[in-house]
């Protein structure tokens, strides 16, 4: 009789040990094909243990598209990636196939998009080599903004970028990259809104190398970070600089304004340009870290900014607003300065006490 006590009791806790396993994963709502999807996920299954990731199509019906199996990691965590090169538009489903897990969040919905259609190439697709790739063409949307290219050469390394190319009022662009050898060559394209897609380029010719670039023509590279920003609530963004020029570009949504901290602590201010372009401010790096803030110059416009930096190790999102902004007297210097109000004060005081003594 007692065995079926136990036996009775185990049965009723036999949920409550299934359900003690957790598993939620995390991926991106949106995503533009071509890019990786990353799927992470915690979990309080142990370390060693393996799961499978599976990635399915849903239209009318679900399809299982690819699947990888991970092993959890000494910190319960665990990471995978999937290829979406050539993938259809639409959405999609990534899923870690268990049962009984409770309050799990094993299951996320991700919508696969498509922008390549909005790149026109005007440059040709195959050209003759002679050290130099012609990258031009068309960005639809981009107009008298600009557009981050990428190009990684034959081998897979990088040769050019990311670096920002201004865009005319058409939403064309136009530049010119030194390349070593011939072969087929990979162009990213990416803009405020996200990454835009691939384009091959093929560099016909002799297995020659060419001299090596000197550093005058290698290419800088270009950093970017982006937050909301208003008159009220400005950007502020901290600039680790290259010995070097340094350029700064806004995004080109809204007149902005530009006030960066030079190493003297000395604010200067930027405001040449109009909501169709971007914004820019020049200056000679040294190394050392820049503050910068950036607001629109309408009181009533408040958005998303994205500041990019050339030839900069890093630009980040200053959580506070930095202590060269916050000791200044006034907004950049050569800026108008604040009326003092203390004569009008003296002036008030002395005509009332006079109408007193009357």
């Amino acid at each position: 009789m007692k065995k079926i006590v136990l036996l009775v009791i185990g049965l009723l806790f036999l949920p409550a040990i299934t359900l003690a396993y957790q598993v939620n994963i995390d991926a991106p709502e949106t995503l533009t094909v071509g890019k990786p999807l990353v799927v992470s996920g915690v979990t309080t299954f142990p370390p060693g243990m393996s799961v499978d990731v599976v990635l399915y199509y849903q239209l009318t019906t679900t399809t299982e598209i690819k699947r990888q199996v991970v092993s959890i990691k000494p910190d319960k965590t665990f990471k995978v990636v999937f290829d979406t090169t050539g993938l259809t538009t639409g959405t999609y489903k990534v899923e870690v196939p268990v049962n009984g897990m409770g309050d799990s969040v094993t299951m996320r919905l991700v919508r696969i998009v498509d922008r390549s259609d909005e790149i026109r190439m005007d440059s040709d697709t195959t050209q003759e080599f002679n050290g130099t790739l012609v990258i031009a063409g068309t960005i639809e949307g981009d107009e008298n903004s600009g557009v981050q290219v990428e190009i990684v050469g034959p081998d897979g390394s990088v040769v050019f970028g990311p670096q920002f190319v201004n865009t005319d009022s058409e939403g064309s662009f136009s530049t010119n990259v030194p390349i070593r050898v011939p072969g087929k060559y990979e162009v990213s394209f990416t803009d405020a809104k996200g990454f835009i897609g691939t384009r091959v380029l093929i560099a016909e010719g002799p297995q020659t190398p060419v001299p090596t670039l000197s550093e005058a023509a290698a290419s800088r590279k270009v950093v970017s970070a982006h937050t909301v920003s208003s008159q009220n609530t400005p950007a502020f963004f901290s600039v680790k600089t290259i010995p070097g020029p340094v350029m700064l570009y806004t995004s080109s949504s809204a007149d902005w304004v530009i006030e960066y901290s030079d190493d003297n602590g000395v604010l200067h201010r930027e405001n040449n340009q109009d909501a169709r372009n971007p914004e820019k401010a020049a200056f000679t790096g040294t190394g050392s870290t820049v503050f910068v803030s950036v607001y629109p110059n309408d009181p009533a416009v408040q958005g998303e900014v994205y500041l990019y930096a050339e030839n900069a190790e890093s630009v980040s999102v200053s959580p506070t607003k930095p202590a060269p902004f916050a000791t200044a007297s006034s907004r950049a210097s050569g800026g108008l300065p604040a009326l003092s109000l203390t004569p009008l004060a003296g002036l008030a005081a002395l005509a009332a006490a006079l109408f007193l003594r009357r």
